[in-house]
């Protein structure tokens, strides 16, 4: 059945290949969490083991609504891990175990690319492709990475 929502049908699909890439994005940074929430080591393993859990859990979260959002737009949610693979913009690193705190520069890093890249998506959905739904979508997901940014910056400090 076909989506009437307000929303032309080309700008529908071109904002749910907004939200595919996030998608993605999202379930790299999940993917990379949870590895690091299992394999960190050292004096703050207790704390940061929970840190990263807490991280991971809020990401799962995201990463349903992400999908949700896509389906209320009517296209199909990519869904397989070569296709997250295939789609992200941040990058794996299969096989390293680094230590505590380049796993949490690591995290910083990644979620910081996920900011730029919601900035601009923001920018793409209400000024391009007039969705204000999925605007608004985007932008609480971003006030969501801002915070985690500033927690992983603050674990860094010295």
């Amino acid at each position: 059945m076909k989506t009437n929502i307000g929303i032309s049908e080309q700008n529908q699909k071109a904002v749910s290949g907004i939200l595919s890439k996030l998608l993605a994005d999202e379930y790299v940074l999940y993917t990379k969490t949870r590895n690091y929430h299992w394999n960190v080591i050292g004096p703050h393993f207790n704390d940061l083991h929970k840190f990263f859990e807490g991280q991971y859990e809020s990401l799962d979260a995201s990463i349903d609504e992400i999908a949700e959002r896509i389906r209320s737009l009517g296209s199909k949610v990519p869904s397989t891990l070569g296709e997250f693979v295939k789609t992200s913009r941040l990058a794996e690193h299969p096989e390293k175990y680094p230590d505590a705190q380049t796993m949490v520069q690591n995290l910083l890093a990644d979620h910081e690319k996920v900011i730029q890249y919601l900035r601009e998506d923001v920018g793409a959905c209400d000024e391009k492709y007039h969705d204000a739904g999925t605007q608004d979508f985007l932008t609480g997901l971003m006030e969501e990475h801002e915070k985690t940014a500033w927690m992983l910056r603050s674990v860094l400090e010295k």
